[in-house]
Protein backbone atom coordinates (compact mmCIF):
# COMPACT_ATOMS: atom_id res chain seq x y z
CA UNK A 1 0.00 0.00 0.00
CA UNK A 2 2.84 2.45 0.75
CA UNK A 3 4.02 1.53 -2.60
CA UNK A 4 0.66 2.38 -4.19
CA UNK A 5 0.92 5.93 -1.71
CA UNK A 6 4.24 6.58 -3.17
CA UNK A 7 3.32 6.07 -7.04
CA UNK A 8 0.46 8.12 -6.89
CA UNK A 9 2.83 10.20 -5.32
CA UNK A 10 5.32 10.88 -8.14
CA UNK A 11 2.09 11.19 -10.58
CA UNK A 12 0.67 14.06 -8.90
CA UNK A 13 3.90 15.55 -9.08
CA UNK A 14 4.65 14.97 -12.93
CA UNK A 15 0.79 16.17 -13.56
CA UNK A 16 1.02 19.53 -11.72
CA UNK A 17 -1.71 18.54 -9.57
CA UNK A 18 -0.54 20.98 -6.75
CA UNK A 19 -3.70 19.94 -4.43
CA UNK A 20 -3.22 16.07 -4.16
CA UNK A 21 0.62 16.15 -4.38
CA UNK A 22 0.19 18.23 -0.93
CA UNK A 23 -2.64 15.84 0.60
CA UNK A 24 -0.56 12.98 -0.22
CA UNK A 25 2.46 14.53 0.99
CA UNK A 26 0.43 15.18 4.61
CA UNK A 27 -0.35 11.68 4.52
CA UNK A 28 3.21 10.82 3.95
CA UNK A 29 4.61 12.73 6.54
CA UNK A 30 1.96 11.10 8.97
CA UNK A 31 2.98 7.63 8.05
CA UNK A 32 6.65 8.49 8.20
CA UNK A 33 6.21 9.91 12.05
CA UNK A 34 3.81 6.91 12.78
CA UNK A 35 7.06 4.21 11.36
CA UNK A 36 9.10 6.61 13.94
CA UNK A 37 6.70 5.80 16.69
CA UNK A 38 6.54 1.90 16.14
CA UNK A 39 10.51 1.99 15.48
CA UNK A 40 9.71 -0.94 12.31
CA UNK A 41 7.81 -1.19 9.04
CA UNK A 42 4.12 -0.36 9.05
CA UNK A 43 1.67 -3.15 8.04
CA UNK A 44 -1.35 -2.14 5.64
CA UNK A 45 -3.69 -2.61 8.65
CA UNK A 46 -1.35 0.21 10.04
CA UNK A 47 -1.52 2.73 7.14
CA UNK A 48 -5.41 2.21 7.01
CA UNK A 49 -5.67 2.80 10.65
CA UNK A 50 -3.33 6.01 10.22
CA UNK A 51 -5.34 7.24 6.82
CA UNK A 52 -8.98 6.32 8.46
CA UNK A 53 -7.03 9.07 11.35
CA UNK A 54 -6.72 11.78 8.69
CA UNK A 55 -10.10 11.46 7.45
CA UNK A 56 -11.33 11.55 11.08
CA UNK A 57 -9.03 14.55 11.21
CA UNK A 58 -10.89 16.56 8.28
CA UNK A 59 -14.23 15.19 8.93
CA UNK A 60 -14.30 16.79 12.64
CA UNK A 61 -12.96 20.29 10.63
CA UNK A 62 -15.51 20.48 8.40
CA UNK A 63 -17.91 20.36 10.61
CA UNK A 64 -15.92 22.98 12.54
CA UNK A 65 -16.06 25.33 9.40
CA UNK A 66 -19.67 24.53 8.54
CA UNK A 67 -20.31 26.13 11.65
CA UNK A 68 -18.40 29.04 10.91
CA UNK A 69 -19.80 29.28 7.60
CA UNK A 70 -16.33 29.05 5.68
CA UNK A 71 -17.76 27.24 2.46
CA UNK A 72 -14.32 27.40 0.74
CA UNK A 73 -12.60 25.53 3.39
CA UNK A 74 -15.38 22.48 3.77
CA UNK A 75 -15.06 21.89 -0.09
CA UNK A 76 -10.85 21.96 0.38
CA UNK A 77 -11.39 19.81 3.19
CA UNK A 78 -14.42 17.50 1.55
CA UNK A 79 -11.31 16.92 -1.50
CA UNK A 80 -8.69 15.82 0.75
CA UNK A 81 -10.97 13.08 2.38
CA UNK A 82 -12.14 11.95 -1.30
CA UNK A 83 -8.65 11.53 -2.24
CA UNK A 84 -7.44 9.77 0.91
CA UNK A 85 -10.37 7.86 0.78
CA UNK A 86 -9.35 6.24 -2.48
CA UNK A 87 -6.73 3.72 -0.06
CA UNK A 88 -9.04 2.88 2.59
CA UNK A 89 -11.06 -0.16 2.42
CA UNK A 90 -15.00 0.16 1.51
CA UNK A 91 -16.30 0.64 4.21
CA UNK A 92 -19.63 -1.79 5.76
CA UNK A 93 -23.24 -0.73 5.35
CA UNK A 94 -25.30 0.12 8.28
CA UNK A 95 -27.22 -3.53 7.61
CA UNK A 96 -24.02 -5.36 7.30
CA UNK A 97 -22.45 -4.04 10.23
CA UNK A 98 -26.31 -4.31 12.04
CA UNK A 99 -25.97 -8.25 10.86
CA UNK A 100 -22.26 -8.67 12.30
CA UNK A 101 -23.88 -7.18 15.77
CA UNK A 102 -26.80 -9.41 15.53
CA UNK A 103 -24.38 -12.36 14.83
CA UNK A 104 -22.41 -12.13 17.91
CA UNK A 105 -25.23 -11.05 20.06
CA UNK A 106 -26.96 -14.50 19.25
CA UNK A 107 -23.22 -16.24 20.15
CA UNK A 108 -22.52 -14.10 23.15
CA UNK A 109 -25.77 -13.36 24.89
CA UNK A 110 -24.79 -10.38 26.32
CA UNK A 111 -27.16 -9.14 28.97
CA UNK A 112 -26.04 -5.51 30.06
CA UNK A 113 -23.69 -2.48 29.60
CA UNK A 114 -21.53 -5.24 31.74
CA UNK A 115 -20.88 -7.38 28.69
CA UNK A 116 -19.90 -4.31 26.13
CA UNK A 117 -16.37 -5.31 26.06
CA UNK A 118 -16.52 -8.91 25.18
CA UNK A 119 -18.73 -7.72 22.14
CA UNK A 120 -16.44 -4.66 21.05
CA UNK A 121 -13.23 -7.60 21.23
CA UNK A 122 -15.29 -10.03 19.62
CA UNK A 123 -16.18 -7.77 17.04
CA UNK A 124 -13.24 -5.73 16.05
CA UNK A 125 -11.11 -8.16 14.27
CA UNK A 126 -14.51 -8.93 12.26
CA UNK A 127 -15.34 -5.49 10.91
CA UNK A 128 -11.56 -3.66 11.64
CA UNK A 129 -10.75 -1.42 9.17
CA UNK A 130 -13.98 -1.76 7.52
CA UNK A 131 -16.43 0.00 9.68
CA UNK A 132 -17.12 3.48 11.80
CA UNK A 133 -16.19 1.42 14.92
CA UNK A 134 -17.64 4.39 17.19
CA UNK A 135 -20.88 4.17 15.17
CA UNK A 136 -20.54 0.12 16.23
CA UNK A 137 -19.99 1.08 19.83
CA UNK A 138 -22.96 3.24 19.54
CA UNK A 139 -25.15 0.34 17.78
CA UNK A 140 -23.73 -1.93 20.35
CA UNK A 141 -24.91 0.64 23.30
CA UNK A 142 -28.24 0.61 22.35
CA UNK A 143 -29.03 -2.70 21.91
CA UNK A 144 -27.72 -3.12 24.97
CA UNK A 145 -30.05 -0.87 26.67
CA UNK A 146 -33.17 -2.30 25.28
Amino acid sequence: MLDQINNELKEALKSGDKFKLSVLRMLKSSLQAEQINKKSELTDEEIIAVIKKQVKVRNASIEEYKSYNKIDMVENLEKEVEILKVYLPEELSEEQIDAEITKVFNELNPTSLKDMGMVMKTLTPILGSRADMGLVSKKIKEKLTK
